[in-house]
Formats: C-alpha cells, structure tokens, sequence
C-alpha cells in the first residue's frame, strides 16, 4: 500500500461507520443470524458470515442465505425476523463498543472536528449507542439504512451524509471496517482509514487510505 495520509490540513469531518467501527457488534449479529437460521435448519459457519454476511445490509444477508441454503422463506421475511430479534436484544441493552471508542469519539471531537456515523446499520442501534454512552451532541448528523434507497456498498450514504454537513469529500475522511463499507466511502470520493475485526481481517483493502490494527493505533499514528 502506498505511504497515503486520510487526515490532512483540509479535514473538517469525520465519518464514523457504526458496526464494527464504534461498537463491537458482529458477534452478536452472528449469533442473531446463527440461531435464526437454525431454527430453519441451515447451520451458518464462522467461515460463511464472515465471507459473504458480514459488513452487508441486513435486507442482502437475506437473499443471500436463501440463496446460498436454498431456503424456501421470502428473504424479506428472513429479514423481517433479524430485525427482529435484533431489536429485542436492543430492547435489553445497547452493543457494547469498540476498544477505545469512546475516547476517540471525544478526542476528534474536542479536536474540532465535525462528526458523522454513517452506517448500513439500523437507526435504533444508533440511536441506542448514542443515548446509552452519552456522545449523541457531539455527532452533527447520523445516516442508517432507513436514509438512503442504495446502502453501502453504494455511495449513496456517504454523499448524504457530506451533504447535511455541507462538506466536499477532500473536508471529509471515513473510518470503515469492511471492504463493502471502505467501497462506499471510496465511491464518493472520501480517504477512507479501515479498521479491520476478525470478521474482516480477510477483506481485500488494498485501496484504503490507510489501515490500523485499533481506533487507539490510528489516533496515536495519525494524529
């Protein structure tokens, strides 16, 4: 990869995803897929979620899992009882976040700068995290599955999201942990830094702006 650098002396703004990025939630996703899925029958593999599932809208993780174990319920359907049961487990609590996310959220922000999350996920699990740690004043706009026609990895919710904060990409950088996610910033012209999890430690990010080991990695290297 290339010597890049995503923060630069234009940057304004920072584009946060959510799963995966601020908070630590695709084991629960997993097992949420896991038990759903086997209460069909299908049994979902480390392997399958974290090669075809992870990352993706959940309305796609149902087409594909219809498809891949010739399930013979409407993925709509299959998606309707993810959502579900995942906002039963919201009903409960919020995910927990990502190592050192919190002081992350808190240090660009004091640092100045404008705060987006941009997410393929719900708005209930946003708004939950918001509420729950207390940051939801120092984001300026949030973007979720419900906000946009075409989720990641399209561009659409990262051109949304420059638009309600009145940036261009090169006032903006994106902070992602899929290759599905790091496609959509990169679509819509933003630096993108990637963060991978073990779910996406395999992705192919040879595109990236930059790539961290942890939020802490990147704040200490970059800023």
């Amino acid at each position: 990869m290339q010597e890049k650098h995503a923060i630069s002396k234009t940057t304004r703004a920072i584009l946060f995803d959510h799963d995966g990025t601020l908070i630590d939630s695709e084991q629960a996703h997993f097992t949420i897929w896991q038990d759903l899925l086997a209460s069909y029958g299908v049994v979902l593999t480390d392997s399958f979620y974290t090669q075809v599932m992870a990352g993706i809208p959940v309305a796609q993780n149902a087409v594909d899992a219809v498809n891949a174990f010739s399930m013979t319920i409407d993925p709509a359907a299959l998606a309707e009882q993810k959502h579900q049961k995942t906002r039963e487990y919201l009903a409960k609590q919020a995910f927990p976040l990502m190592p050192y996310a919190l002081s992350m959220i808190k240090k660009t922000y004091d640092a100045g700068y404008q705060l987006a999350i941009v997410t393929a996920g719900s708005r209930l699990s946003v708004e939950r995290t918001l509420s729950t740690y207390g940051v939801k004043h120092m984001f300026s706009t949030t973007v979720t599955v419900e906000d946009v026609a075409n989720s990641k990895p399209a561009p659409d919710c990262y051109q949304l999201a420059m638009k309600r904060l009145n940036r261009t990409a090169s006032e903006c950088v994106a902070v992602e942990d899929t290759e599905h996610g790091m496609r959509a910033a990169l679509r819509a012209g933003l630096p993108t830094v990637v963060i991978p999890t073990v779910y996406s430690q395999e992705h192919d990010f040879s595109d990236a702006t930059e790539r961290y080991h942890s939020l802490q990695h990147w704040w200490v290297k970059a800023f």
